[in-house]
């Protein structure tokens, strides 16, 4: 089963919150709150690599960095650099690879998770595949993967013929309805 999906509005908190394993994965958080940007950024993992002539760097073990309200939690973390240097792709992979952090100081923690979640720098796509999941503030995007694109802002959720895509949009609890009277 396949659905693409464009919610310019209810799923505005989402495109923000996917954008943050972006951030999450590659320390740059400017889409975090301003006081995570300002924080120190911890790295833990059992092993840590890197590979001057291939440009990659792996973490592996246990690995868990964290940046203010962001967290990243996975059993591996691959960056694999361009040849200016520059992040080309993220790969970070687990049981469930998870990440949070609070995109908006009026907003709860965003969280994801998938036994893989990749980021793409040339593309603007990440994608998270196995038993891929998204939430804050009561709405939610699960599917066997999803496909979020930074740069047009849509999501593309495939599920399968046992993990179909499931969407969850909490009412607005902002607008009223009126009374037979009013």
């Amino acid at each position: 089963m396949r659905q693409t999906l464009n919610f310019n509005n209810r799923f505005t908190s989402l495109k923000q919150f996917t954008c943050m394993a972006v951030i999450a994965l590659s320390s740059a958080t400017s889409f975090a709150l301003p006081s995570d940007r300002n924080q120190q950024l911890t790295l833990v993992a059992d092993r840590a690599t890197y590979n001057d002539k291939t440009g990659v760097t792996t973490y592996t073990g246990n690995v868990v960095i964290e940046q203010g309200t962001m967290k990243l939690q996975a059993d591996s973390i691959v960056a694999t650099l361009n040849s200016k240097r520059e992040i080309q792709t993220i790969t970070a992979k687990g049981q469930l690879a998870k990440f949070q952090q609070q995109i908006d100081a009026n907003r709860g923690l965003a969280r994801g998770e998938a036994q893989q979640i990749v980021y793409n720098a040339d593309t603007g796509i990440l994608t998270l595949t196995g038993r891929a999941y998204l939430y804050q503030d009561g709405s939610s995007i699960r599917g066997e993967s999803l496909k979020y694109s930074m740069n047009k802002g849509d999501v593309e959720a495939q599920g399968s013929s046992s993990n179909r895509v499931q969407i969850i949009i909490p009412p607005s609890s902002s607008k009223s309805f009126p009374g037979a009277r009013d």
